[in-house]
């Protein structure tokens, strides 16, 4: 682990020095919800609402489900499949708009050491994106799909505020790091093809129940490795989990 932590400090420290890099303003509003169906079941819900200019227009529209097994007491397996559509925004815009399914698996890991929580999540990505041109009308056209693979890291610190371990009605600060890395056919010049460093201050009402304010320094990558961004995103976060397991 200590290896991989350096690997990636050192990517993040060349990054600046590559490539055109714009710098723009973003904010994401999102609901996460993890439902409880069975004591080992469970139904994750997203929805991410991402806009450019913090309100002014839309980057991108996520939606994610899938489904939770618990195979132990803190390690979680997940499958599941997302819709996303992604808008023309900022200083480097895409052309048009398009639309990508993707499918993904992960792996997440909890533990902690004294008041300090670690959250370890490993996701694969499968992603079918979508191929656009104008005609001669200037009408939006289908082309088919394109297909890419990512693997995504996420690094997950969560610290009480006040308590001396996170329950309810707690104030908590929270930061993590994610990597993500393009892999298979396709993926040419942009290997390394995202990173995002969050920092927020949360509140936890209850276990199912807990809002976070932040900051995410979001860069991108483009395909061709030469032009990037780099995002100052505002993050607000809802999570909202539901219990439908029959009561006895």
């Amino acid at each position: 682990m200590k290896n991989l932590l350096l690997n990636l400090f050192f990517l993040l420290a060349i990054l600046p020095l590559r490539g055109q890099s714009v710098s723009q303003t973003n904010a994401w509003y999102m609901y996460f919800g993890n439902h409880q169906l069975t004591d080992k079941l469970a139904l994750h819900t997203e929805y991410q609402w991402r806009r450019s200019g913090l309100i002014s227009e839309w980057q991108q529209s996520l939606l994610r489900v899938g489904l939770d097994v618990k195979v132990a007491d803190k390690t979680t397996v997940t499958g599941g499949y997302g819709w996303i559509v992604s808008y023309p925004y900022g200083e480097q815009p895409i052309p048009l708009r398009f639309g990508e399914h993707r499918l993904f698996e992960q792996l997440a890991l909890s533990g902690g050491a004294g008041r300090f929580g670690f959250h370890h999540r490993y996701r694969i990505e499968q992603r079918w994106l979508e191929n656009v041109s104008l005609d001669a009308a200037g009408e939006r056209v289908h082309e088919g799909y394109r297909f890419k693979n990512r693997a995504r890291y996420r690094f997950l610190i969560t610290y009480p505020l006040g308590k001396p371990k996170l329950q309810d009605h707690t104030f908590f600060l929270a930061a993590y790091d994610e990597i993500f890395l393009g892999f298979g056919n396709g993926i040419v010049k942009n290997i390394l093809d995202q990173n995002r460093l969050y920092g927020a201050l949360g509140y936890r009402f209850t276990k199912d129940l807990n809002v976070q304010l932040g900051y995410l320094n979001h860069r991108v990558i483009k395909a061709d490795g030469e032009r990037q961004e780099n995002n100052h995103t505002l993050q607000t976060a809802l999570t909202y989990n539901l219990d439908f397991r029959r009561k006895e």
